[in-house]
């Protein structure tokens, strides 16, 4: 959608953007404090979680949850919390015709909870109940385990389930006011701002009921280490296994390296004819498979994952190991890079029809690092990916030879041994 981003810095505290879209028929508005699991001690590593499912609930102007979301939803306006390592963020969307009504729903709401005893003890409950139906996906619960296992931040869901009777009623008051200050928050506005709107919001930012604090939190400073042995996690329920391999590199990459990892993503697993996936279904090995990359403080990874019979892992590793080398000693045709770059394109313009796709294409960077994409450069940031940058990231992020692998199944810590021994040479140059 066509827009004008403009930064704010305000003198009560908060930065954040305004998107201006010219005739939008829906605002939304996203929110992100630095308050995520790391800033709690290991055993409260809950607090976060149950703080945010409690701010969004009762409040100075409305006491009672459910009152609350009553009246926030009552002309399909819609609102939401998550919680991570790092963040917790809270996103609403209205129709245009109610943007002050719930702006103003949702500035009280975050700036004026109360945290009633009681709503501790229903949400409690309720962050049970979540937490026990994400520990029964075990792509998630294969990830947490293998970034505990790299020294990262982190707590499986079972972990979580354990220690949230460590947490009280007073803990979460505590983290939401070292945490909720009007510095440490960013902010992104998206819709049709017109200047009146703007200046309405604008003030309604930089004098929020919060304590102006000391600026934005910093992100811990995790500094990955490499396995000494592959994760196994044997569950005799799984008939396949799910694997996850991972490779960091002790740096953040650079834009240039992000677009054209990105490529090489597509040209390796992201399309039924890509050359690791798309092979491995011709040959009925898997049906399907994934690969992404992220960024940490001060590291960057990696990462490939699929589930797949035990019978035909060893030829999808292989088919893996076959592809990524490859890549290194830079046989890759020209005519795969453009094809890539046409679905980056394309994918990229699908992502950016709506309100929140495109305040979404904003958002993680900006709420991550301060930076503010330049949306209107990304084709040509696409156009620009060359086959030595593609090859060069691609044996960056190997070099340093911090890499892991994780599997979740049935099929024994010795073939997962094997598994692993296949995957060495790719670190090891051999």
């Amino acid at each position: 959608m066509k827009h004008t981003v403009s930064e704010v810095i305000l003198s009560g505290g908060p930065r954040g953007l305004f998107i201006h879209i010219p005739e939008a028929t829906v605002m939304t508005f996203d929110l992100s404090f630095r308050a995520g699991e790391y800033l709690v001690s290991p055993e409260k590593t809950e607090t976060p979680h149950l703080m945010e499912h409690m701010v969004l609930g009762a409040n100075k102007l409305i006491p009672r949850a459910r009152d609350f979301q009553a009246e926030f939803e009552k002309n399909g306006a819609y609102n939401n919390a998550s919680t991570n390592v790092y963040d917790i963020s809270y996103e609403a969307e209205c129709a245009d015709f109610e943007w002050d009504r719930i702006s103003d729903l949702l500035l009280v709401a975050i700036t004026q909870p109360l945290f009633l005893d009681e709503e501790f003890n229903a949400e409690f409950g309720n962050v049970r109940e979540e937490l026990t139906g994400r520990s029964n996906n075990h792509f998630r619960q294969l990830s947490l385990s293998m970034r505990k296992d790299f020294g990262l931040v982190s707590k499986t869901d079972k972990e979580r389930l354990k220690l949230m009777r460590n947490v009280t009623p007073e803990d979460v008051r505590e983290h939401y006011a070292k945490t909720h200050t009007a510095s440490n928050l960013r902010f992104i506005v998206a819709g049709n701002l017109t200047p009146s709107r703007r200046d309405n919001i604008e003030n309604a930012f930089n004098t929020l009921t919060l304590p102006r604090g000391r600026g934005r939190r910093a992100l811990p400073d995790e500094r990955p280490k490499s396995f000494k042995e592959p994760l196994y996690i044997r569950n005799r329920t799984v008939d396949n296994l799910y694997f996850y391999i991972d490779t960091f590199m002790r740096r953040r990459i650079t834009d240039e390296e992000n677009d054209a990892l990105d490529i090489l993503n597509i040209m390796l697993t992201e399309t039924l004819y890509s050359k690791i996936l798309g092979t491995a279904r011709e040959r009925g090995l898997v049906y399907g498979m994934s690969s992404g990359y992220s960024q940490l403080k001060s590291a960057s990874n990696w990462w490939f994952g699929a589930q797949v019979m035990p019978a035909n892992a060893r030829a999808l590793f292989g088919i893996i190991i076959d592809e990524m080398r490859k890549v290194f000693i830079g046989n890759i045709d020209t005519a795969d890079i453009e094809a890539a770059k046409a679905y980056s394109l394309g994918r990229f313009q699908r992502s950016a029809q709506t309100v929140g796709g495109t305040a979404g294409g904003y958002a993680g960077r900006y709420c991550f690092d301060d930076v503010i994409e330049d949306y209107y450069q990304v084709p040509k940031r696409i156009q620009a990916v060359t086959k030595s940058g593609i090859i060069d990231i691609a044996t960056q992020m190997f070099a340093e030879k911090i890499w892991g692998l994780g599997v979740l199944g049935n099929c024994g810590v010795d073939f997962v041994r094997e598994l692993e021994e296949l995957m060495i040479p790719l670190w090891t140059g051999a």
